[in-house]
């Protein structure tokens, strides 16, 4: 099978919003009026973001799934997307299910393959997401102001944990793993949450690389600092509280990665508007913390005790 034959088998579909599909030199998008375009681009490289023994299927699903959280942290709607794909073999049985995972969540979100490129190497999954968002509107990291609230969304933590039982170094109930497994292989991106915050949250990231680590670059970029309480966010586990120790489970929470939720923040005087915004898009958000005009990231216990403790967020090259 060469190369124009995999995609026209695996990846050639009819385009309904855009104005081209694949096939061409470019692809041709044509945002509605008054909006502006949002465009991310993530890569997956086998060893480093998944492990090669995983369900291609989930692989396509994650793979897009990816992208469209950041378009989620700006307030974007997804419109098309590209992929670059390199791959040792044209291997069929591995195509088939990779093409149907990451087909089943951009018809979910209405988001339509429109280029893109393959190539003979080691397994690497590149995707460009572009979405649109109001003039104006979008959600950045640079707008967050001391007093105000700082709010999750969904779990964090439970794709750590299924990754340290997968490198043997962490033992938990089957049940407990397989629902760990499912947030790392299969995140769900919060599109209509990104999109209901508009004109309500005052900044947002989505989480990646650890809460911390994550919530750093708000900080900075907004030029503020934060208080988190870390009992708050020790029970944003997914995770029964009795399956892993009490140390471990802040450490997944504050800086375990590959999550994909949304972490934002907004004024007090908007609380009823962000839960409503969480009802209206059917995920649930926890106040974890407040911004402070003093810089520097403060983790508080509950009765408001110092925590005295450091947690590394992912980094590749660190």
């Amino acid at each position: 099978m060469g190369e124009f034959e995999l995609i026209e088998r695996y990846f050639k579909r009819p385009v309904t919003r855009n104005a081209l599909g694949i096939g061409d030199d470019c692809a041709l998008l044509s945002p509605a009026p008054g909006m502006q375009l949002a465009v991310s681009c993530d890569m997956l490289v086998e060893g480093n973001h998944f492990l090669s023994t995983v369900d291609p299927c989930k692989l396509g699903h994650k793979a897009l799934a990816v992208n469209l959280s950041d378009l989620a942290a700006c307030g974007a709607r997804p419109l098309a997307f590209t992929l670059a794909l390199a791959m040792p073999v044209a291997d069929e049985a591995w195509l088939a299910p990779f093409s149907r995972g990451l087909f089943a969540l951009a018809d979910e979100h209405r988001c339509e393959l429109v280029g893109g490129d393959t190539t003979r190497g080691p397994l690497n999954i590149c995707i460009t997401v572009f979405g649109e968002v109001p003039q104006g509107q979008a959600l950045l990291r640079s707008g967050a102001r001391a007093g105000e609230d700082i709010y999750v969304s969904g779990t964090l933590g439970d794709a750590r944990l299924a990754l340290e039982v997968f490198r043997g170094t962490l033992s938990v109930p089957a049940e407990v793993f397989e629902a760990a497994r499912s947030r790392m292989e299969q995140p769900t991106p919060r599109v209509a949450l990104g999109q209901a915050l508009l004109g309500i949250a005052s900044s947002a990231i989505d989480v990646s690389d650890g809460l911390l680590g994550d919530l750093g670059h708000i900080l900075q970029q907004s030029q503020v600092g934060a208080r988190v309480d870390t009992d708050i966010a020790a029970g944003l586990m997914g995770a029964p509280a009795g399956s892993l120790a009490a140390d471990l489970r802040l450490e997944y929470v504050l800086a375990g990665g590959d999550d994909y939720e949304l972490l934002f923040t907004a004024p007090p005087a908007r609380r009823d508007a962000v839960k409503a915004a969480a009802l209206a898009a059917g995920t649930p958000v926890t106040r974890i913390g407040q911004i402070e005009a003093e810089p520097g990231l403060r983790l508080m216990s509950g009765a408001g005790r110092l925590i005295d403790r450091r947690f590394a967020s992912f980094d590749h090259f660190a």
